[in-house]
């Protein structure tokens, strides 16, 4: 048995089918790790979606920011972008149930020693503590307030965590740390403008999230995916940098959680490039 975590798909399915055939992924006896952001920008968004759903018993999934986008566009709560390749899911019969299983997804896992979330954990968190937040977020969602929250759950403010914070500003931050989040001070303030792999110089104390000395969850093993610029490097032995760019022409990576063995597949437009 095998467990293995791959970055942002983006409607890629090709290079996916491809990693899953060069390990000989057997959803018997493995597991697929995913850290969200399934779809969107690339070709095969709605075979991608079925892809996964078909494997949701071999699966283990948490939600990006494309995700929630997809179910805010479905749910009525937000208006489809301009760059959105989403038209197939909104247009599928089966897409009730797609989506309603989609909404079900964590915003993070734990197990075998990790913490699989998409985006990352705040420097002045615990896991412990990102994972009690994140359950707020999870039960609004699956609850009735949910065409409220994702109605409200674009925006970049409030910019850092207070205890005070209260309905849906709380929740847009916690969605906001654990889906989007690249760049923020030790103290959390996040800079969600700047995507590149070095920090901007604009005069604040601001890098990468994973960078800080002092994080609460430094000794903690963590997956994530969201920042393809990165290139997967971290520079860390603990955080695991899984998004390597697919659907922008670079590469879709697996990482086997019990070997650390690295399979990855290069990419263009979104399809396999044969070797």
């Amino acid at each position: 048995m095998a467990t293995y975590a791959v970055g942002d798909v983006q409607g890629c399915l090709e290079p996916l089918k491809c990693l899953l055939e060069t390990v000989k992924f057997d959803p018997a006896t493995d597991v697929l790790w995913s850290v969200g952001d399934i779809v969107n920008r690339g070709p095969d968004c709605l075979a991608t979606l079925r892809f996964f759903y078909a494997l949701r018993d071999s699966l283990v999934m948490v939600l990006g920011n494309h995700d929630l986008h997809l179910l805010a566009v479905a749910c009525g709560a937000r208006r489809p972008s301009a760059s959105d390749t989403l038209d197939e899911i909104l247009e599928a019969p089966d897409r009730a149930e797609l989506i309603t299983w989609l909404i079900h997804r964590p915003l993070i896992h734990q197990d075998k020693g990790y913490t699989l979330v998409h985006a990352g954990i705040p420097p002045q968190w615990s896991v412990k503590k990102a994972m009690r937040r994140a359950r707020e977020v999870e039960n609004v969602l699956r609850g009735p307030d949910c065409v409220e929250f994702l109605r409200n759950m674009y925006g970049n403010e409030p910019a850092v965590w207070s205890r005070d914070l209260q309905g849906m500003a709380r929740l847009r931050l916690i969605t906001n740390y654990l889906t989007r989040m690249r760049y923020c001070t030790n103290e959390g303030w996040l800079d969600l403008v700047h995507k590149g792999p070095e920090a901007p110089c604009n005069g604040k104390k601001v890098s990468a999230w994973f960078s800080h000395s002092s994080r609460k969850a430094a000794n903690d093993r963590i997956l994530f995916g969201h920042w393809a610029s990165l290139e997967g490097k971290t520079d860390s032995p603990t955080v695991i940098g899984l998004d390597t760019g697919c659907v922008w022409g670079g590469a879709m990576s697996l990482y086997c959680l019990e070997t650390g063995a690295w399979t990855r597949c290069r990419c263009e437009n979104g399809r396999q490039i044969t070797p």
